[in-house]
């Protein structure tokens, strides 16, 4: 496959995902169509809906944010952020049949906030151009997640992302402490070489990529300049969450497969977040090369997504880690939860004369170093 094949692709699998969604918010009749698969004897209806519009959004934002030098992807971007738009409309608005739950419970806390972090990352598309009345709707849908608090756990950094945002929009009642708890505790948490304790145990899975570095990234990019501290975390917040990158890297094999560990399975390559975000930000670490990061996401995305049963016949996602796999979804995971996959299409957000699209197919580590050939050493932060 080419590098514009490899685009192609990308953009081609991403709306794949996202069409059924954004076009059922748009005509308010999402909870009558999106089918809600979950655990036996779960309530997760109150929040798959939610679920499902942030998660991809987040992954989304920057490809909606940024006009395409192609024209036939600039009229499909165009069209699909008009669409995101009113998907927020719809999910924020209290007299839509699709507004959705931002007040009961305590999981509106968790996809409020990856709604609050697509915000950020599209601030132009999916904020500034929203009308008022929606844009107070947003607000209102925020602010009302404060009246819980978070766990104890990478739950800290959705509180504090939704602040950010709401400093962002120039709320003056943004609450500097929820970021301040946030930063100061991840860094209590940082056990070393990239990788952060989710919360007082550690536990081996993805949530690294899924949440801590990128939000945290995101985070003192964000409001990092207004206290001396957070500005003085940017660097190891950053430098750890490049090494965390290479680790990615390094964990795809030669054949696009990658460790079934942990967590969220269900959320598929969305584990790659971390890498992905770094190809958005241009500043991979020195030994890894965007077209080999590009080259490795599009075989993850293609064994992942080319799995039968990983769609329903009408287009929605399943639960499931290479197909359709229900058993792997935990109590917490219904269909909605599935679309944190969107988060590796993050580089999607770069023009395509950008090296990550531009330069040469290149083969990853995994795949050169099971071929014999040299690679760079690798060593810890």
């Amino acid at each position: 496959m080419g590098k514009q094949q490899e685009r192609e692709y990308w953009i081609e699998s991403m709306l794949k995902i996202a069409t059924p969604v954004l076009t059922n918010l748009r005509d308010r009749i999402l909870r009558k169509e999106m089918p809600v698969e979950m655990k036996e004897g779960t309530n997760r209806e109150q929040f798959s809906h939610l679920e499902a519009m942030s998660r991809l959004l987040v992954g989304m934002a920057p490809w909606l944010e940024h006009m395409c030098e192609n024209s036939e992807e600039e009229k499909l971007r165009a069209n699909y952020a008009e669409l995101a738009r009113a998907a927020i409309d719809a999910g924020t608005d209290p007299e839509s049949p699709d507004y959705m739950n931002f007040s009961v419970d305590f999981q509106p806390i968790v996809d409020t906030a990856f709604l609050a972090h697509a915000l950020l990352r599209a601030p132009n598309e999916l904020w500034e151009k929203l009308d008022s009345k929606v844009k107070s709707n947003v607000i209102t849908a925020l602010k009302a997640t404060r009246t819980r608090k978070p766990f104890y756990s990478n739950w800290l950094l959705f509180s504090a992302i939704i602040e950010a945002f709401l400093y962002k929009a120039g709320e003056k009642d943004w609450d500097p402490m929820r970021i301040d708890f946030a930063i100061k505790q991840f860094d209590q948490w940082y056990l070393g070489d990239g990788v952060y304790s989710d919360g007082t145990e550690y536990h081996h899975d993805y949530y690294n990529s899924f949440v801590i570095h990128p939000m945290l990234v995101d985070l003192v990019e964000t409001v990092g300049h207004e206290y001396v501290e957070w500005e003085a975390r940017k660097s190891d917040i950053l430098a750890r969450s490049q090494r965390y990158a290479v680790i990615q890297e390094r964990m795809i094999s030669p054949e696009g497969t990658f460790p079934p560990v942990g967590r969220s399975l269900a959320y598929r390559f969305g584990v790659f977040q971390t890498l992905a975000q770094h190809g958005l930000r241009n500043d991979l670490p020195r030994d890894i090369q965007p077209a080999q990061v590009r080259s490795a996401l599009t075989e993850v995305i293609k064994r992942t997504l080319e799995a039968p049963g990983t769609f329903t016949d009408s287009g929605w996602l399943t639960i499931g880690f290479c197909g359709h796999q229900p058993g792997i979804g935990e109590f917490y995971i219904s269909t909605g939860s599935a679309y944190l996959c969107m988060a590796a299409f993050l580089p999607l957000g770069l023009p395509e004369t950008a090296p990550f699209w531009s330069d040469p197919p290149m083969e990853w580590t995994s795949k050169r170093v099971w071929s014999g050939k040299e690679i760079p050493i690798d060593s810890a932060y």
